[in-house]
């Protein structure tokens, strides 16, 4: 089973994301639009693994103080757009206690430095820097534990749980 921790974002964040989608492709920027249904930020990506309650045994004990999250920016790791986020010192916090949660039970995850982003267009391309980054916040109060399922060969996200 293919692993991830998140914050799933607001049915609000999601239209707001949603605008600034049509207006990159009314100004021609190309890619593989990440579906709004799997828009997301992400916390720790674990992958596959075999022992989904080991992941959830780890977590469990994470309590999310309730802190507030914005839009930021727009940029690119190589060919995928993201749309930056920022969530003062909650969000590094709720970060941290993922990861360190994580450490203490041995499971591995990916452990490149956390960059608050939602991917939002993969293989982009095309002048995406002519469109404004959305302006948004939304109170965060749980964080899940995703899976990544396929259907028609896309990937499809569902929660597995909360904390």
């Amino acid at each position: 089973m293919r692993l991830f921790v998140a914050i799933q974002l607001s049915d609000e964040m999601k239209k707001t994301v949603a605008g600034t989608l049509h207006s990159l492709k009314q100004k021609g920027v190309k890619g593989n639009y990440v579906p709004l249904r799997n828009l997301h930020l992400t916390l720790a990506f674990i992958g596959e693994t075999d022992d989904p309650g080991a992941v959830k045994d780890a977590l469990k004990n994470i309590s999310v103080k309730p802190f507030k999250l914005s839009l930021s920016d727009m940029g690119t790791f190589g060919d995928i757009l993201w749309i930056g986020m920022k969530g003062n010192q909650g969000l590094s916090s709720v970060a941290k206690s993922v990861r360190d949660a994580l450490d203490q039970a041995g499971i591995a995850y990916d452990r490149k430095k956390f960059t608050p982003h939602i991917t939002v267009i993969r293989k982009a391309s095309g002048n995406w820097k002519q469109v404004p980054a959305p302006k948004g916040t939304m109170m965060v109060k749980k964080i899940s534990l995703m899976k990544t399922t396929f259907k028609d060969g896309r990937p499809v996200y569902q929660e597995v749980c909360s904390f």
